[in-house]
């Protein structure tokens, strides 16, 4: 019997261990990886595209306002005297009505236009989030690959600091050299370790930040198959003349001021005439319903044609045009100020990429140049002409070299997106 319980549970164990891999597995991202989830699961990016579900729904409505509509009513009446004298003591009226607008100086097409320029605009501003979403997610892609390559200096680093910790307690124990050297190595060890540790910390913290733009709320299991390595070229200046109407906010602000022209022609159309037709069909149920001869039920119809002239408002509406025409002009001065930031921002950006190439050399010439100090100060100290202190000021610098390579490299990628996101180029 002791025999089938271990069985049973050592084919549980084996089930159980079959599954934790599969569980516990590692996804691997790419950049465009995250790009798509970015672009189908982020909450912004969603929120966006709930805009534009409504604001079609919301122009299907307005088209339909050509078309008639149709109520119905049912009213049940019970009157005392004297009215019992003049109508039914009780009875039941029904009534079926028709509207049908014939002519309303245009504002129903207007409407029609408006509500289209909407969709319009809640689309522009879907792409400006789609924009923003990905700069973000290109922001936060290569904040990890920074952090895992300063993860991996910190230990090549800590990995110097053990070797030259083990020459320099080998010479204080030979008697050959004093201790504080030593003990600036263990101070400097302890040191890299709390870096070591702030790294690793720093990059689940980079994790929950990509995450969350991906739609991937606190998930960190997955690692990013980048590296700082590749070519790092400058870019040649584009010329600024025309590049702003890449950008989705100069297409959103141009259908802003198309919406306020229709606005400004809604006004004037107040000014024109309209005619409409009105259609009822009623039936009464009761006693003495019919007045005419006395029957219990009434059945009639009535039909209603109007027209409607404006004549004379004070110049209320001729200043309500002027209105929405200095509103117009208003946008008009906003879009071209955009179209202006717009040229600053590219420029700037520009600038800021080239910037980051130059970094780039600088910080690889000094990697050659801390390599070659440290190589001579290992050297040196073999050979006994200066103390383990300068050979871990060496160390330092060559650490420093390459953390500041590091830095240049990603900042260069950032740059990148950022250039695109300013020439209307990050899709």
């Amino acid at each position: 019997m002791n025999l089938i319980k271990y069985c049973k549970a050592l084919a549980i164990v084996v089930i159980a261990g079959w599954a934790l891999p599969c569980d516990a597995q590692t996804t691997t991202f790419s950049l465009q990886n995250c790009r798509e989830m970015a672009l189908t699961q982020n909450k912004k990016v969603k929120a966006a595209q709930s805009q534009i579900s409504a604001a079609r729904m919301a122009s299907e409505a307005t088209q339909l306002n050509d078309h008639p509509s149709f109520d119905a009513s049912i009213l049940g009446l019970h009157v005392g005297s004297p009215l019992s004298k003049l109508l039914p003591v009780a009875s039941l009226n029904g009534s079926v009505s028709a509207t049908q607008p014939i002519y309303a100086g245009g504002k129903i097409k207007l409407g029609k236009d408006a509500s289209s320029k909407a969709v319009e605009i809640s689309e522009g501003q879907k792409v400006m989030t789609e924009v923003d979403v990905l700069l973000a997610v290109e922001s936060a892609y290569w904040q990890i690959v920074q952090v895992k390559e300063k993860v991996i200096l910190a230990n090549k680093y800590k990995e110097m600091l053990l070797q030259l910790r083990t020459e320099l307690k080998n010479a204080v124990d030979a008697g050959l050299t004093y201790k504080n050297d030593l003990l600036r190595v263990e101070v400097n060890l302890n040191e890299a370790e709390l870096n070591i540790a702030k790294a690793n910390d720093g990059l689940v913290l980079a994790k929950f930040n990509l995450a969350q733009i991906i739609g991937q709320p606190n998930n960190t299991n997955f690692n990013i198959d980048d590296s700082v390595a590749g070519s790092f070229n400058e870019i040649a200046a584009q010329p600024l003349d025309g590049i702003a109407e890449n950008r989705p906010e100069i297409n959103v602000l141009k259908k802003a001021i198309a919406i306020e022209q229709i606005q400004t022609q809604l006004i004037q159309a107040d000014m024109k005439p309209q005619v409409g037709l009105y259609l009822s069909a009623m039936s009464a149920v009761g006693k003495n319903a019919n007045f005419t001869d006395g029957g219990s039920t009434l059945l009639s119809y009535f039909g209603l044609f109007n027209i409607s002239i404006p004549i004379f408002d004070w110049g209320k509406n001729a200043k309500k045009v002027k209105e929405q025409e200095l509103k117009i002009q208003a946008k008009q001065w906003e879009l071209e100020e955009s179209k202006e930031l717009i040229n600053l921002q590219v420029q700037s950006a520009w600038l800021q990429l080239n910037q980051s190439v130059k970094k780039i050399d600088l910080s690889a010439y000094s990697i050659k140049q801390a390599e070659e100090n440290l190589r001579l100060a290992n050297d040196r100290y073999k050979a006994g002409t200066i103390t383990g202190k300068d050979v871990l000021e060496a160390q330092v610098i060559w650490q420093q070299a390459y953390s500041n390579n590091i830095d240049a490299k990603v900042e260069y990628k950032i740059n990148i997106a950022n250039y695109k996101k300013a020439i209307g180029e990050l899709r």
